[in-house]
């Protein structure tokens, strides 16, 4: 007959095969979902400036003022599968040094259970919305859209990119008050 050892391996490889088995099929379960929500996003106030980047080459490179407000509803996604999302605001523009520009300006995480209808009024950036240079001033082009990473209990990260994104521009003239 086995050992006991050889009993053992065979009853734990089994139970992984069937546990691994399981976890596919809990993933195949949420893959096809279209995760995808409105999201309305409105800008308040915006305002640049034309300030020293102390951390770098000391030259004077643009840096946005941005506030907005944003409003989606966010709890038709989360579903067995999901543990939690890292929602994040992105400005996309053009300048002629650089075809494309995206910065990050804010960002939240909602956990399971967390309310995830979000109506946020006046909003500021959480992180400074620098330029390179100075393609900031008097840009007519600049987007904003709101999008989401899912963190799964199984499977894939999806990246998903809300419906809806808000066109802005920037002012002509830099502004000179403290913000």
């Amino acid at each position: 007959m086995h050992t006991v050892l050889t009993r053992g391996n065979a009853t734990v490889a089994y139970t992984l095969s069937v546990l691994a088995c399981l976890t596919f099929s809990c993933f195949l379960s949420t893959v096809f979902l279209d995760y995808r929500t409105e999201a309305n996003i409105n800008t308040v106030r915006v305002l640049v400036k034309n300030v020293p980047d102390y951390g770098a080459s000391r030259e004077r490179h643009d840096l946005g003022f941005v506030t907005f407000d944003l409003k989606t509803n966010l709890t038709g996604i989360f579903n067995w599968n999901v543990k939690q999302l890292f929602l994040y605001l992105t400005a996309e523009y053009q300048t002629p040094s650089n075809q494309l520009n995206q910065v990050v300006l804010w960002d939240k995480i909602i956990l399971r259970g967390e309310n995830a209808v979000l109506d946020f009024k006046n909003m500021n950036t959480k992180y400074y919305f620098w330029d390179d240079g100075n393609g900031l001033k008097d840009n007519r082009n600049v987007s904003l859209y709101l999008s989401w990473n899912i963190i799964p209990n199984a499977g894939l990260l999806p990246s998903v990119q809300a419906t809806g994104k808000h066109l802005f521009k920037f002012p002509a003239d830099y502004a000179t008050s403290s913000i």
